[in-house]
């Protein structure tokens, strides 16, 4: 690995962070917070940006990135961002505990989250801020980012936006990766404005609450300021805006470039989409139906809470307006199964993906007809496209990783939890960068009840789902440090 050049371009993400905390300093003047959160935010931003010009000044030189070396800036860079990034938490006293700290700032970067903290409505605005800010930052990626406004990285562009963006495959709008990184950050940054508006607008939200919710949901994240979270609003203009971005989130943002550009039709031809958008719309029917025979509410109550919880869940958002642990367990038990599965490739959202489970779903067809006729030739097609070898094996192998990490996350997470179902359900609900699980860390619950070393462990689980498995897992092979 070429850590010179690694490490100068993760000094340029820790940048971005410094300044960022910095900006978060200037809301803490403008709501007249106490000097104390104001020179915490201060000193935190100060440490951040100097530490990055230094490493930065350190390592200078030619940038010329192999695939191997996109993965250190990504992993590293991850790593640099949340250790700087748990700065503001720390010197504020908000979060006084390091671990808890890095538990809950992992969880804004990943836009997993899941939450050390309660009682949100005493929390500074500033720290509000900068949470929401760590979503929105990790939801389209912030070296993504680096890679679109610094285009001296060249060749290296491609190595880095190949190891952060999420999905089997990557698209690419235009040839110039940077290019492509910027129409992405476009188009996330133009719906993020439409959802502050409406918000505010329709939505009756003051100014704050809208970016605070805006930059959560388009991320896929789930912070709120609020500790009910959306159902303390209890507003269904609110819930409508929320689960329609929601699901805007959930869709891989190439289809919304072709939209934006005369091209709405590639939605629907995009098998991803539409199984995506059938199985959304099956599960939140199903839920409906399963909560109002259970007699929760009325029919139109239940409807709303359905399908704001499934959308919340399918794209790993985890915003909650109802506490979905006192549902029926055939309920429970699908929104379980749906934070396996996700939302889209190229989304923000977490989970396997739906591209994934859909191909796996046909090469199961395709194993039980070539059982029954060994000599047949079988093609796996894909929108009328047919499916490379290789992407059917890398897929069957991810598959494989998972459920053998969430298999032993969950036996680890046994010791630091009071049952199972909160160790199984902790679990996934950070490998799929979801936030809410079941019992214990359900919907009406947080992760403060964890030790910290069970924290420390499930941050790492936050960290392989963003950056789906392999982009960490590669650094434990000795072969990686190999000239």
């Amino acid at each position: 690995m070429n850590k010179r050049a690694v490490f100068h371009l993760v000094s340029y993400m820790t940048l971005v962070i410094g300044v960022a905390i910095i900006g978060c300093a200037g809301v803490s003047f403008y709501y007249e917070e106490s000097i104390e959160i104001q020179m915490s935010l201060i000193y935190a931003g100060l440490i951040t940006t100097f530490s990055a010009i230094a490493v930065g000044v350190l390592t200078r030189g030619d940038i010329n990135l192999s695939r191997r070396d996109g993965f250190g800036v990504v992993t590293f860079g991850w790593i640099s961002a949340t250790l700087f990034g748990s700065l503001p938490y720390i010197f504020s006293g908000v979060i006084p505990h390091p671990v808890s700290a890095l538990f809950e700032t992992m969880s804004g970067f990943t836009t997993t989250g899941a939450s050390v903290l309660s009682n949100l409505e005493a929390i500074p605005h500033s720290i509000h801020f900068w949470r929401a800010l760590t979503h929105w930052f990790g939801g389209m990626g912030v070296l993504v980012l680096c890679v679109a406004i610094l285009p001296f990285l060249g060749v290296g562009g491609m190595q880095i936006y190949r190891a952060e963006m999420p999905g089997p495959s990557k698209d690419r709008l235009t040839p110039r990766i940077a290019t492509t990184a910027k129409l992405l950050w476009g188009v996330y940054a133009l719906l993020t404005l439409v959802e502050v508006l409406l918000l505010k607008f329709l939505g009756k939200m003051g100014w704050f609450d809208s970016f605070c919710h805006a930059f959560g949901t388009m991320a896929t994240g789930g912070f709120s300021t609020r500790s009910a979270s959306v159902g303390a609003f209890d507003s269904a203009i609110i819930d409508t805006i929320l689960i329609v971005f929601m699901f805007l989130a959930g869709i891989n943002f190439s289809l919304h470039y072709h939209a934006l550009t005369g091209k709405p039709g590639r939605y629907f031809r995009d098998s991803e989409f539409r199984f995506y958008f059938i199985f959304l719309a099956c599960a939140s029917l199903f839920i409906t139906f399963n909560i109002w025979a259970d007699g929760a509410a009325s029919f139109g109550r239940c409807f709303r809470d359905a399908t704001f919880t499934a959308t919340s869940i399918m794209t790993t958002t985890g915003f909650c307006t109802a506490d979905f642990d006192q549902w029926p367990n055939a309920s429970r038990l699908l929104l379980v199964v749906m934070m396996f599965i996700g939302g889209c490739a190229g989304s923000t959202g977490g989970g396997m993906k739906g591209v994934r489970v859909f191909i796996m779903f046909k090469k199961m067809i395709r194993e039980l007809k070539l059982f029954m006729r060994p000599s047949a030739v079988i093609q796996m097609k894909m929108g009328g496209k047919p499916v490379e070898q290789e992407i059917i094996s890398h897929i069957s192998a991810f598959f494989a990783i998972f459920i053998l990490i969430f298999a032993l996350g969950s036996f680890i997470m046994t010791f630091f939890t009071p049952n199972l179902e909160t160790a199984v359900t902790s679990v996934i609900a950070t490998l799929g960068n979801i936030g809410p699980g079941l019992n214990a860390v359900g919907a009406t619950q947080n992760y403060a009840s964890i030790s910290p070393l069970g924290q420390s462990i499930l941050t790492i689980f936050m960290l392989l789902g963003r950056l789906e498995l392999y982009t960490v897992l590669i650094l434990f092979l000795p072969s990686f440090w190999k000239r």
